[in-house]
């Protein structure tokens, strides 16, 4: 399904974008919408988007000279954590690195920059234990789903014809 409506829409000849590309010699594999650069791209914007940083849409371009990908779709998954998810993500992210450093946490929580500036030490750690373990499990997990998405989607297609 997915696939069809970027069928379409590479169909048409997008003189625009093929101009962009030409013009800052930018290859047309980081546009490419395949199975295979589509479920990277999920996968890398996934794993920048759960890590705790700023500038995580750059973060993404980082990974542009190790692995080719759809630089577009992982740059719009990392807005997966935006300015509302990403208190109850970094509170999760917060108590899951307490459960797995096995230890207590803070208790008396406050959302102010004088408490978190206090406290900072406290939470560093196991904010980024507990991003680490959701960045690798939530963005393989993305990964397998689009994979299994993707080819069953395909396959339905083939049958249905």
């Amino acid at each position: 399904m997915i696939r069809k409506l970027f069928k379409k829409k590479n169909q048409k000849k997008d003189s625009k974008l093929d101009d962009f590309l030409n013009k800052y010699h930018i290859p047309r594999e980081y546009f490419s919408v395949n199975r295979k650069s589509v479920t990277k791209a999920i996968l890398i914007g996934l794993f920048v988007a759960l890590i705790p940083m700023p500038m995580q849409m750059v973060a993404v371009l980082f990974f542009i000279p190790f692995v080719k990908f759809n630089v577009p779709i992982g740059v719009a998954t990392v807005w997966i954590s935006n300015p509302f998810t990403m208190p109850p993500l970094y509170y999760l992210e917060y108590i899951t690195g307490n459960f797995l450093l096995m230890r207590e946490g803070i208790s008396d929580m406050q959302m102010t920059m004088e408490w978190f500036q206090e406290n900072l030490d406290d939470i560093f750690i196991p904010l980024y234990v507990g991003a680490f373990f959701y960045s690798v499990t939530i963005s393989v997990l993305g990964y397998f789903l689009i994979n299994w998405c993707w080819i069953n989607s395909v396959k339905r297609e083939k049958d249905s014809k």
